[in-house]
């Protein structure tokens, strides 16, 4: 926009600037009027200026830059003089601007400082255009730059998961190695345990035949003694081994590894807590065992079904408490405003904390409480109490979600209950694997 304060047509000097001038255009501003500077005399600069006189150019325009820039605002006299300087320097562009036709190929910031000095006809025109393509050269380069950061992010990108990828590939070959190992030493130990059997045999044997001769008798038992040792002694180094490879298996080298142990582990105790409550003998089945029918002391279906719990039996809960490796995660403020929202939250935090580390200690299994971080109005000092791991969720990430990220972080097969009343977790948990238990049922039990 140009407005105009009564001068003359063909005066540039009646129109005025109605907006900040561009920081391009105020530069190259500045810059002349630098330039400029060193061919006045003393006399002939505004008093503000005066004390740059001897300053070389650059070092002028950097720290007279606003006193210069103000000085040609507001003195006429002196702004005419730096545009007499600007003409002997610069003829051919004055003589364009005069003429109104500024040259097609210079720069639109040269075009409008020079607009600016010399105040032709049209030259606030020229300073708002030449702004707005600054502004356009300035959104295209960061157009450009974040194209290239783009860029640059993306191949970063792909050489991660390259490096995911052989690193993934690298583990799973030393996992099959330790395996084979393992199972090595596991033909070893047996081969030893198969020696020892013999050789015990080969004792008795040796015990029984004592009668008929002691003197043989007991050259035998001293070889068996001999032989019996040097096997244990071999049977000591095979357990070495195989204590060894087990420990670098539980050191794991990375979070697949501890998920794969883990799972194992509750395979493995699985299996052992399945093996006592069978309690096979060793003996081979008999054909008349496998007929059909009721024994003394042994339960019908009838007796089975009566020993049934209720939904909301808290025996459920210890019952999968006492599964192996059983992972319990409680949504702590559920619980708490459930069974008592009448105390303080600290004092709700308090009383559950204490009877999860109680629950922990009775139980075995591993606990984790987790509290809605969005309830807090500064940070928790807590020590958490023994065998309970107790988390808040960041900001923007409710204690729902953090509770579904600790469910998919176990391993499939690993036992792990939720204990909410929120429906929404419950039927996600469900999803993932888990045994949600409502809140009610966690405060029975605790009680």
């Amino acid at each position: 926009m140009v407005e105009t304060t009564g001068g003359g047509p063909g005066d540039g000097t009646a129109e005025v600037l109605d907006r900040p001038l561009p920081d391009g255009v105020r530069r190259r501003v500045v810059q002349i009027v630098s330039d400029g500077f060193g061919g006045l005399t003393l006399a002939e600069l505004p008093a503000q200026l005066r004390q740059y006189a001897r300053f070389a150019p650059n070092r002028r325009a950097k720290f007279a830059g606003n006193a210069m820039a103000a000085a040609l605002e507001t003195d006429t006299l002196f702004r005419q003089r730096i545009g007499e300087k600007l003409r002997e320097a610069q003829p051919e562009l004055a003589g364009a601007l005069d003429s109104g036709s500024p040259p097609p190929a210079a720069d639109p910031l040269d075009v409008a400082a020079a607009a600016y000095v010399l105040r032709p006809t049209g030259w606030v025109k020229l300073v708002a255009a030449a702004g707005e393509e600054a502004q356009r050269a300035d959104a295209e380069r960061a157009d450009e730059e974040s194209r290239a950061e783009l860029e640059r992010l993306r191949e970063e990108l792909d050489r991660a998961r390259e490096q995911g990828r052989a690193e993934t590939e690298r583990l799973r070959t030393e996992l099959d190695a330790a395996k084979r190992e393992a199972e090595s030493l596991h033909r070893k130990l047996r081969a030893a345990l198969s020696d020892v059997k013999r050789g015990e045999a080969a004792l008795r044997k040796m015990q029984a035949g004592m009668e008929a001769g002691r003197t043989e008798g007991q050259a035998q038992v001293s070889a068996a003694e001999s032989e019996t040792r040097r096997l244990k002694a071999r049977l000591g180094e095979v357990e070495a081994a195989l204590e060894a490879s087990r420990r670098a298996a539980r050191e794991g080298r990375s979070v697949e590894d501890m998920r794969l142990r883990l799972l194992l582990d509750t395979v493995l105790d699985a299996a052992q807590g399945l093996r006592r409550e069978l309690a096979l003998p060793p003996v081979s089945v008999r054909p008349a065992e496998t007929v059909d029918a009721v024994e003394p002391g042994r339960m019908t279906p009838k007796d089975i079904a009566a020993r049934a719990l209720s939904e909301n039996d808290p025996a459920i809960l210890s019952q999968l408490l006492a599964l192996p490796q059983a992972h319990l995660v409680v949504d702590g403020y559920n619980v708490t405003k459930t069974g008592y929202p009448q105390m303080p939250l600290e004092k709700q935090r308090l009383r559950l904390l204490g009877q999860l580390s109680q629950l922990a200690a009775q139980t075995g299994a591993e606990v984790t409480c987790v509290f809605d971080g969005a309830e807090l109005a500064a940070p928790v000092l807590l020590a958490p109490p023994r065998g309970v791991r107790v988390l808040f969720s960041k900001p923007g990430v409710t204690a729902d979600e953090l509770i579904r990220q600790l469910v998919r972080a176990e391993p499939p097969g690993r036992p792990v209950i939720v204990a909410s009343t929120d429906r929404e977790v419950a039927d996600g948990v469900a999803k993932a694997g888990a045994r949600p238990v409502a809140s009610a049922m966690l405060l029975k039990r605790l009680s």
